[in-house]
């Protein structure tokens, strides 16, 4: 895992452009202080999970439950049918053995992606791999400084998602939920050095895979701590920041820098990852 050390520095945190969800709490944009870190310049690979399980033995949250949630379209066509699905949200199906080393099903494995971000992580496996790594999830002030990449801008190379025809990031082109266009190479996760870096180097911090973070989703940017590790609230939200493969402007539109989103602790899902951070200087 490489690291990357950024700076303290002052930074505009929000949306500043018209764009964010009242009900995310978005804006007003704050100016927020960031104390200097480091950060890995990918989310954490499916290899680097599987060294953590193979060392310690860990269970996930999805294989305790015995299911987790998949996007349909990553499910053989046949077996659609078989698996009951998110009300109101039809495009996900939980399917029974659905985790981390079988993201889409029993008989999946993750042998020709593992240079790909692990998904179907639970906030309380974050965590746990962090622990055995001397690692922390950053908080979405840590996040958001390090996903602009020393910007402004509603993505870190522009204000637009494509620029004539070039894509900067793994997201949905075309009719979603039920058409892929893969325009930019991919119906699910790509490798995570896919795409060029941001201003400090680090890969697809925007689509991909949603990523944790260790505060609560609903509380105003000012109010988010330096450092807000403390065990887990089971009754809260968590933040989750960056978007992944599915974000398309017709109903998501939280690739944004600014954007936020939240999930319970447990939550799982073919979309979900994380990376970590560590203090200057080392762990």
């Amino acid at each position: 895992m490489n690291f990357v050390p950024l700076k303290s520095g002052i930074f505009q945190m929000g949306d500043a452009h018209g764009q964010g969800f009242i009900e995310d709490h978005e804006a007003p944009p704050v100016m927020k202080k960031v104390l200097a870190f480091e950060i890995a310049d990918t989310t954490v690979t499916n290899r680097e999970f599987k060294a953590f399980v193979d060392a310690t033995g860990y269970t996930t949250t999805a294989e305790t439950i015995g299911d987790s949630y998949v996007f349909h379209l990553l499910v053989e066509p046949e077996k659609r049918a078989e698996y009951a699905h998110v009300s109101g949200s039809p495009w996900w199906l939980l399917v029974p053995s659905a985790c981390w080393n079988h993201p889409t099903g029993p008989q999946s494995s993750i042998e020709e992606v593992m240079d790909h971000p692990v998904v179907h992580v639970s906030l309380q496996d974050a965590l746990a791999y962090c622990d055995w790594a001397k690692l922390k999830l950053p908080t979405e002030t840590q996040w958001e400084y390090a996903a602009r990449g020393g910007t402004t801008t509603q993505f870190p190379w522009g204000d637009d998602l494509e620029e004539d025809g070039e894509f900067h990031a793994n997201t949905w082109q075309g009719d979603f939920p039920n058409t892929n266009t893969k325009a930019d190479g991919f119906l699910g996760t790509a490798p995570v050095k896919s795409f060029e870096p941001n201003g400090y180097g680090l890969y697809q911090m925007i689509g991909n895979v949603w990523e944790w973070c260790c505060n609560h989703r609903g509380i105003p940017f000012e109010e988010i701590e330096e450092d807000a590790s403390r065990p887990i609230n089971f009754e809260y939200e968590y933040a989750i920041r960056g978007g992944s493969f599915l974000c398309h402007c017709s109903y998501c539109n939280r690739y944004r820098v600014a954007a936020r989103n939240g999930a319970l602790w447990d939550s799982t899902s073919s979309h979900l990852g994380f990376r970590c951070v560590r203090n200057l200087g080392g762990r």
